[in-house]
């Protein structure tokens, strides 16, 4: 039997936590977006236009990391407590690359990252 790459992404708009199940283990990476490191340069822009439009490019290329990351696997739970979970299914549903990927969205609350783990446990029982 093959086995099925599965992940687990709990995220918000500053932070992602994917954690990949195997076997019974959990590996658990970090991606931060480059949003919440640049604020303070973004401080320093006029405009708030101008302010937004690097926000938003941020915030996309965060996203992308995230789905490079997505591609290599075949089932996909994102939750957490912010839209970014929606944002990103949303970004993700456009490209064909993902089309053969099960990604599923949950709503969840704040969570330590123990608590992040055994809720990816339990969604792939």
């Amino acid at each position: 039997m093959k086995n099925i790459r599965q992940l687990g992404i709990w995220l918000d708009h500053s932070n992602a936590y994917l954690m990949e199940l195997t076997n019974d283990a959990i590996l658990t990476y970090r991606v931060v977006s480059e949003s919440s490191n640049q604020e303070a340069e973004l401080n320093h822009y006029k405009g708030e236009k101008l302010i937004h439009k690097k926000e938003q490019h941020l915030q996309i290329n965060y996203y992308k990391k995230i789905g490079d990351i997505i591609k290599n696997y075949q089932e996909v739970v994102l939750f957490g407590p912010t839209d970014a979970k929606n944002e990103l299914l949303n970004m993700v549903k456009t490209d064909h690359l993902f089309e053969d990927i099960k990604i599923e969205v949950k709503n969840s609350d704040k969570m330590t990252e123990s608590q992040m783990q055994t809720f990816v446990r339990e969604y792939f029982k």
